[in-house]
């Protein structure tokens, strides 16, 4: 799972804050199915180069929010979502789209993701 969240230092939103709404949109997508196991905060901070603090925060807000549970020794797992939500086929095209449009004009993703990051209203 740590291979699919990143943490951009030089972004203006705080790196607990990016940890978080990536596992978000995970759950949300149903990339992270319910009764998935997270990896310790330790070993995600590990993998993404942040202080464990950092992590735990963004774990408790995840946990505020229902989309996890933090259970002694048994470890943080994926919440059951009740709606999960359904992203439309033309959506999914179009993000597919972008990507090639990036690699056409050798765009990397973060620069992708930042530009997009940039246009949110």
């Amino acid at each position: 799972m740590s291979t699919q969240i990143s943490v951009d230092l030089e972004a203006a939103t705080a790196p607990y804050e990016q940890i978080r709404s990536q596992i978000a949109s995970l759950i949300n997508l149903g990339e992270l199915a319910a009764g998935s196991k997270l990896p310790t905060v330790r070993a995600l901070a590990t993998d993404l180069g942040v202080a464990a603090g950092t992590v735990a925060r963004a774990y408790k807000e995840l946990e505020a929010e229902g989309l996890i549970s933090s259970r002694r020794r048994a470890g943080t797992i994926v919440n059951e979502r009740p709606d999960p939500i359904d992203v439309h086929e033309d959506l999914v095209a179009a993000v597919d789209r972008l990507w090639e449009l990036a690699a056409a004009q050798q765009v990397d993703a973060a620069t992708l993701k930042a530009l997009v990051a940039r246009r949110e209203r």
